[in-house]
Parts: structure tokens; C-alpha cells; sequence
């Protein structure tokens, strides 16, 4: 058994502590010389407020979506991570990423924040990360501080 990681997921969402998530799975790539695929899922559910959905708020989360990949797929490389992938997805970001995104890119190691954006769900359903933590098929490192402040 290796203990090296191969395929290493982040999930990214704006907030803070997936920027924190991010800066870890950049040490662990480069240690491990992981491929690294960084991941954002659209949450389908936040349209469904939206009266007599509003295609114009779709292009908006896609068009960021794709600033935000982009930019973290260049931090990535600059940062010395040889191999950087990005996938956007759509749907419900705490099913696509355990059951989905990471079986899909044979990842073996998935790094996110410990809460996120969304506030509400997490108080109703439980957060993304402890979803992740209990469906995935792989190691999950939860990251809740700023590796600077340590």
C-alpha cells in the first residue's frame, strides 16, 4: 500500500475556507507530485428561487465559475503543480463531489473547506464537507484554518 497520494481534488466555492483548502492541496500535489483537479459545482437548487427562472442568473454562476477555475488553475501551475485540471459541474455539490466528480477522475485524496458559502443548508441538511467526509470512497482532509495563522 502507498502512501502517496496520485489524484488530488479541491473543491472551490469563493469562500474562504475553500482558498485555504486550495493552498493546502497545492503542498500535498507537489510532495506527492499529484495530479490535481480542482473542482466547482453549480448549485442547481439556488435557481429554483428564482421566479420564472432567470436564464440570465445561470450565465452569470457558469461565467463565474469559469473566472474562478481559471484563475486558480493558473495560481496552480505557477505554484509548480505539473498537472492541473478543472471541471465544473451542476447540481448539488455535496453529492457531485463524493459520488460523482471523484470516482469520475479516479481521485484518491479529496481536500475541501470545513463550511462553505451556504449558511442555510448547512443548518437544515449538514454541511458539504461532512457529506463529502461520510460518501466518499477515498481520503478526505477537511481544512479549517488558514495555513498562515497556524
Amino acid at each position: 500500500m502507498s502512501l502517496t497520494y496520485k489524484r488530488i481534488l479541491v473543491a472551490i466555492d469563493g469562500s474562504q475556507e475553500a482558498s485555504w483548502a486550495f493552498k493546502k492541496s497545492l503542498e500535498i500535489c507537489k510532495r506527492n507530485n499529484a495530479a490535481l483537479i480542482i473542482t466547482h459545482v453549480i448549485d442547481t437548487r439556488t435557481f429554483a428561487t428564482v421566479e420564472a427562472y432567470d436564464r440570465t442568473v445561470a450565465e452569470k454562476a457558469e461565467k463565474y465559475a469559469e473566472q474562478l477555475m481559471s484563475e486558480y488553475k493558473l495560481h496552480a501551475e505557477q505554484a509548480g503543480v505539473k498537472e492541473v485540471f478543472t471541471t465544473i459541474s451542476y447540481g448539488s455539490p455535496k453529492v457531485k463531489i463524493a459520488k460523482e466528480i471523484a470516482p469520475k477522475h479516479h481521485v484518491d485524496l479529496i481536500i475541501c473547506g470545513a463550511t462553505g458559502l451556504n449558511a442555510v443548508e448547512r443548518f437544515f441538511i449538514g454541511s458539504v464537507s461532512e457529506h463529502i467526509t461520510r460518501y466518499a470512497k477515498c481520503d478526505v482532509l477537511v481544512v479549517r484554518t488558514n495555513k498562515d495563522s497556524i
